[in-house]
Formats: structure tokens, C-alpha cells, sequence
């Protein structure tokens, strides 16, 4: 990892923290809100601290016991929201915390989905990765413990990864506030349009499958014309996803996406 430890010389014009301003609780406004995800154990809070710095918005999701932490940061002129989402190993809603994630990146629709995963186990947090790649354009995977992953003598092709996945991989040792530059800059590019994510979908799909999922989806739209993801809700349907049925039955899916904009708009208790 050789071309890694290049990346941080001090001669590297993005090896400049001079354009990060850490913003903590420090917010009134901001120009692009950043959902962090992850499983648990990936380093997702230390990747937090890192950006924001230790003050934060500390707090419950809209109905849920869930706690969740907000701050902010500055990168060149811009303001950024970071919510950090519960850690969970996927989005399929088995437990409150995953049922939190998947709604604020389907629903809340943050400009980038920061995915934090553990370098020595890159295949297991793979599954979440491509999970979120189904229902956002705009993500950046965070190879983080990188170092640890060196320890092991495990080597990982980041640019290969990368263009296979169809988005920015950076990595990192967050412990060490490695890569949180590259990070940084990765988020501003594909938060402002100058990187466009071409992520990678499943692709083999049925036709009898996708034949169900299109009739299903003129169904939701019939129902919920202001749906975002609607394709993805299908999917979850004809899998048997109980919350989705729930959310469909009671009419609340409609209002999924008030309560999360809510979230993300308000001022949280500061605890």
C-alpha cells in the first residue's frame, strides 16, 4: 500500500487541512447533508470526530429510542451536515437501528452516503455497501483500517474496487487521521456534481421478476405519487419486507419522508 502512504506527503496538493473547518454543534445553515453509515465496529464514530470534532447534536430519532449525533463541517466554502447513522449490517429493517438507516438514506436522500468499512473484513461489509449502492447515486466508501489490513498483510486495490463498485473508495486509518483529507475531498467532489457516481446495481434480474417489480411500481405510484425509490420499495414488497408492508397498509409510508426531513431541518436536543 505503497501508493496509500504517497498519497498523505506533505507536498500533495489535497494533504491540506487548512480547507476543513471543524464546525461541531457550530451550525445555523448548511449546503449538503452527509448521512454516515456502516456496521458496527468499522471506526464509523472515530471517522466522526475526525470531521466534526468531539462537540455534537446528540439526540432521538422522531420516535424511536435510537440515538443519533450530528455535527458539521466546512470544506471550501461549503457547509456540511454529517448525521451519523446507527451502525447496522444491512438495510433490510430486522431491527429498529437498521430500519433507521435505510429510511433516512431512502427517504431522507442526503447528498453522499459516507460507507466507513473495516479493511480486514471488506468482503462482510461489502453486503451493506451494495445495499445502499441500490437506492443512492452518491456514496463514498471509507477503507478504513487500512493500517490494521497492512498489519495482516492483506492488500487491497482500492481503484479496482472502486471502478467496480462505480463510486469513490478512499483509504484511511481514522485512529490516525490518515485519508480524512482524501475523505473530505471525496464528499465535496461528489456532493458538488465534479465526480459523478456510476454505482453498480444487480443486474441479473428475471424478466418475470422485473416484469412483477414495474406492475408493482405503477401500483405504489398510484397510491404514493410523491414516492422517492419506488422500484426499491417494490423489491422490498415482493420480498416480504414486514415494516414496508406495514408502512404501505397504514398509509404512513407517505409520511416517512416529512418526518425524516424533520430530522434532518430541526435543532436537536443537545444532551
Amino acid at each position: 500500500m505503497s501508493e496509500y502512504k504517497n498519497q498523505n506527503c506533505e507536498v500533495c496538493p489535497v494533504h491540506n487541512t487548512g480547507h476543513l473547518k471543524k464546525l461541531g454543534i457550530n451550525m445555523n445553515d448548511f449546503n449538503f447533508v452527509v448521512a454516515l453509515a456502516g456496521n458496527p465496529n468499522t471506526g464509523k464514530s472515530t471517522v466522526f470526530n475526525n470531521l466534526t470534532g468531539l462537540r455534537q447534536h446528540t439526540g432521538n430519532w422522531p420516535g424511536k429510542t435510537v440515538t443519533r449525533a450530528e455535527g458539521g463541517f466546512g470544506y471550501n466554502d461549503y457547509k456540511f451536515k454529517l448525521v451519523d447513522l446507527p451502525g447496522t449490517y444491512s438495510l433490510l429493517s430486522t431491527s429498529t437501528d437498521e430500519e433507521v438507516a435505510r429510511n433516512f438514506i431512502l427517504f431522507g436522500q442526503p447528498d453522499v452516503s459516507v460507507i466507513v468499512v473495516d479493511s480486514t473484513r471488506l468482503e462482510r461489509n461489502l453486503n451493506l455497501v451494495i445495499q445502499i449502492l441500490e437506492i443512492t447515486d452518491h456514496a463514498v466508501v471509507c477503507l478504513n483500517m487500512i493500517d490494521e489490513a497492512e498489519r495482516y498483510q492483506i492488500k487491497i486495490d482500492e481503484r479496482s474496487l472502486s471502478k467496480e463498485l462505480g463510486i469513490p473508495v478512499i483509504p484511511a486509518a481514522a485512529r490516525q487521521g490518515k485519508g480524512m483529507d482524501e475523505l473530505i475531498k471525496a464528499v465535496y467532489e461528489v456532493a458538488t456534481g465534479s465526480y459523478i457516481c456510476k454505482p453498480h446495481r444487480i443486474k441479473n434480474i428475471s424478466s418475470e421478476l422485473n416484469a412483477a417489480v414495474e406492475n408493482l411500481s405503477e401500483k405504489i405510484i398510484e397510491e404514493f405519487p410523491n414516492l422517492q425509490n419506488v422500484r426499491w420499495v417494490a423489491l422490498r414488497l415482493l420480498e416480504g419486507d414486514q415494516s414496508i408492508i406495514d408502512a404501505i397498509r397504514s398509509g404512513e409510508l407517505e409520511s416517512i419522508k416529512p418526518k425524516i426531513a424533520e430530522t434532518i431541518t430541526q435543532e436537536p436536543v443537545l444532551e
